[in-house]
């Protein structure tokens, strides 16, 4: 083992006065190492997994390469979708372009409805998608106007937060409308139930999407597995700059050197991983208190208690595998909520439609958000159940019997977004030191977006 560290220490540049370390390859912890490689610093990107990725990575489970969670990205996350074009991914063919929609397959008693936004100029083509939505009435239409021509009028803004469900009962939103359109896009996007989600955060969502032109508001739904999309690609621009992607590496704790603002690096067996000039900690919030809570020198006085006070919430995929030749009517779909039934899947996405794999024929992957209560009976009995609602939405006994199935859960996917919540801030941190994650004090809930931006904030913070 002490070998393996004077090679690790060997590997890193001599002078530290321009190298940055990062701890974390997630999303923000990659975003954080391309500014600062991009700006011409070396860095040394550390990830304690064998993979980069985070919350947003590719798994091998039984012969098989899947994502360890479905995300849809929108066209308003321009930060992340630079960033890709940054790093050599073209988004155009990394990623499967949809106008907003929510469409539900209308098999099922007549229940859903289908909402396509079409190639028209903001707002018009939330107007024109208004007008031919099916499965929606006069009333559930109006509704929807009145709420987004009052929230355009407010700026998006509200003086005091409270909740999304209150939000809606202001906004005199109809039962149906409810059901069939706030809440699955709260659910989406900020992985609350309405009851208990940030209307002040929501409006920010539907604001850089719903308000702003209208390619902001189109769905952006992954082609290729998450590390390609952006960790890998990731991982090399680092490399061609002349710094290093280390997985397998916990770092185990910080120490402040003499010089203000320098830093030395130790894993969790106390070997010596490098001097730096700054540090940025992309971990998860958990991991970044325990970081902060024990580290030697100034950080040790931190006020970690931001950190510490987040709550979190589940997301589950369940993968199902159908004969080769299946096929939705669409390459996603939304699932109708139905409380009488023990399942919880928001939507269905065909990956055999979305991937250019072979292997991914008939592939079906079912996500449910805020899924406490979903896999509370266990794996088995969560997958009976989504494969019975696929079964009975889309009108096909087949998708009742899945070939082969997979649960993956992240148990603590997001933080839970809930009104007035107080994120954790770089501000008060010592000279050389920035939080990255999707948990840091922003506009946007916990997203891909959001870890980017916080990612790149970190970067320009510890560089300054």
């Amino acid at each position: 083992m002490a070998g393996v560290e004077n090679l690790r220490v060997r590997l890193m540049p001599n002078d530290s006065a321009r190298h940055y370390a990062v701890i974390g390859g997630g999303w923000a912890g990659c975003a954080a190492a391309v500014t600062l490689a991009a700006a011409g610093s070396q860095v040394s990107l550390f990830e304690a997994g064998k993979i980069l990725g985070g919350r947003a990575r590719r798994i091998e489970i039984d012969g098989r390469t899947l994502d360890n969670g479905q995300h849809i990205l929108l066209g308003a996350y321009g930060a992340s979708l630079k960033l890709m074009k940054q790093v050599g991914v073209k988004p155009a063919e990394a990623l499967l372009r949809l106008p907003l929609q929510m469409r539900y397959p209308l098999q099922a008693g007549g229940e859903g409805m289908d909402f396509v936004a079409p190639r028209l100029p903001a707002p018009l083509h939330v107007a024109i998608a208004l007008l031919r939505a099916k499965g929606l009435g006069k009333e559930d239409k109006m509704a929807l106007a009145r709420f987004s021509t009052t929230a355009r009028w407010m700026g998006w803004q509200l003086h005091e937060d409270c909740s999304v469900a209150e939000l809606l009962e202001r906004f005199e939103q109809t039962p149906r409308l409810i059901r069939l359109m706030w809440n699955p896009l709260c659910i989406a996007a900020l992985n609350t139930p309405p009851e208990r989600a940030s209307a002040k955060v929501f409006l920010n969502v539907l604001r850089d999407s719903l308000g702003a032109r209208r390619a902001a508001s189109d769905m952006l739904i992954p082609r290729i597995d998450l590390s390609a999309i952006l960790p890998q690609a990731a991982a090399a621009y680092i490399g061609q700059r002349g710094g290093q992607a280390i997985t397998g590496t916990a770092v185990g704790c910080l120490h402040a050197t003499g010089d203000a603002g320098t830093w030395r690096l130790e894993d969790r067996q106390g070997g010596n991983l490098g001097e730096f000039a700054g540090i940025i900690i992309a971990t998860g919030a958990d991991a970044a208190a325990q970081l902060l809570d024990g580290a030697r020198g100034p950080a040790s006085a931190c006020d970690t208690s931001a950190l510490h006070a987040l709550a979190y919430e589940p997301i589950t995929t369940c993968y199902l595998q159908y004969a080769p030749t299946l096929r939705l009517p669409l390459p996603f779909c939304a699932l109708a909520d139905d409380p009488q039934r023990r399942a919880w899947g928001q939507f269905a996405f065909d990956r055999g439609q979305l991937s250019a794999d072979a292997a991914d024929a008939g592939l079906l992957a079912v996500v449910v958000s805020a899924a406490g209560q979903a896999i509370a009976d266990g794996h088995a009995a969560l997958l009976d159940g989504i494969a019975q609602q696929l079964a009975v939405d889309f009108g096909r006994p087949e998708l009742s019997i899945p070939q082969w199935s997979k649960v993956i859960t992240e148990k603590r996917a997001t933080f839970s977004c809930t009104p007035g919540l107080q994120r954790p801030i770089n501000t008060g941190l010592p000279s050389g030191l920035a939080l990255a994650g999707d948990y840091v004090a922003g506009d946007y809930p916990a997203t891909l977006e959001g870890a980017v931006r916080s990612g790149i904030a970190a970067a320009r913070i510890v560089a300054a």
